[in-house]
């Protein structure tokens, strides 16, 4: 066997635990992604195939940080609603590792170009409608105003608090809390789907069935702009308005024909997935913030500007948003934006 990895506990605990498995320790191991959490993700390259498959990834899920129990009963799901996941071939929950089927190595994020994108597009948002449609009572949380609040909260403890290092004043404080309780009560009211929660171009596999879907473990039945969000303005890769919009309302065209609860104005729809998104922005900046200063993980701040810059024009469009954006631009000693009419 082979590593390029450093070896560590965990790793040797893996790996004598995949070649029980396997049934031969004659595999070469290596890294395969990085991810934002605990978990970690290697590739096995068996001397044989192994049950027909070439290659297969190691999941790493340490225990008590990670349970990678979700994950296995969440690619069921996904599995029953014909989109293309990691099947799981072996399974040690107790010491936290999987076996998992390899989907590859092209991220969307690598494969993307104003060529690919109207393709692979389709491909996810079809893929997004299935998973949407298969949702049923009781087989995921729920995305409930207390997941949804400490999500927000994450804005003033990690992005306000700890990277700008600023104090909110009690006025401050008042105004966000306002802005989070109107978001909070657009987001509640939206119809309740399956929800990956983290459907962007990372995590989506250039693959054949198109696309592989990744890091699902997190799934919950929430909001139904919510994927749409993650994958439309997502935090690796921006696409103008124009063509968000195309592609939004190719879902919801889509979305309605498979009778999922989107209503007949497709201004409303929008409206709604504008303000998801201002939740998401807000809680990705403040996740960003943390992986940079408590998880040592600089390389997400080069993501914040885009994602600032989504939750920037979000606001200038919403009347009741304009006192969050005067807020931002106080905080960020910015001269204050025009809000405009809706």
């Amino acid at each position: 066997m082979t590593s390029a990895q450093s070896t560590d506990a965990r790793f040797d605990l893996l790996s004598a635990w995949a070649a029980a498995t396997l049934g031969t320790p004659a595999f070469a191991i290596a890294p395969a992604s990085t991810d934002a959490s605990f978990r970690r993700y290697f590739r096995i390259t068996p001397r044989a195939p192994w049950r027909g498959h070439a290659t297969l990834i190691a999941m790493d899920a340490p225990p008590p940080m990670e349970d990678c129990r979700p994950y296995v009963h969440v690619a069921r799901l996904l599995a029953a609603a014909g989109v293309h996941a990691p099947e799981v071939l072996a399974a040690d929950p107790e010491r936290g590792f999987l076996l998992l089927s390899d989907l590859g190595t092209r991220t969307y994020l690598a494969g993307l170009d104003a060529d690919s994108a109207p393709r692979l597009y389709s491909d996810a948002i079809d893929a997004l409608i299935r998973w949407q449609t298969a949702t049923h009572a009781g087989a995921l949380p729920s995305y409930d105003e207390a997941l949804l609040a400490r999500e927000l909260a994450l804005f003033p403890d990690w992005y306000v608090g700890r990277h700008l290092d600023r104090k909110l004043s009690p006025d401050q404080a008042q105004t966000l809390a306002q802005a989070f309780r109107q978001v909070l009560d657009n987001n509640l009211a939206q119809p309740q789907v399956f929800v990956h929660r983290d459907y962007h171009s990372r995590n989506l596999m250039v693959s054949d069935p198109n696309p592989g879907v990744l890091d699902f473990q997190d799934a919950v039945t929430g909001p139904i702009t919510y994927d749409l969000v993650s994958l439309l303005r997502d935090a690796y890769i921006a696409w103008d308005e124009e063509q968000q919009i195309d592609w939004a309302v190719r879902y919801w065209e889509r979305a309605r024909k498979a009778g999922l609860p989107v209503g007949s104005d497709f201004g409303a729809f929008w409206r709604d997935f504008e303000w998801m998104g201002v939740q998401r922005q807000l809680k990705v900046l403040g996740i960003f913030a943390r992986l940079h200063h408590r998880d040592g993980k600089p390389a997400y701040l080069d993501d914040m500007p885009r994602v600032m810059a989504y939750l920037r024009s979000a606001c200038e469009r919403y009347r009741a948003l304009g006192p969050l954006l005067a807020l931002i631009d106080g905080l960020e000693g910015r001269t204050p934006t025009v809000v405009h009419t809706f």
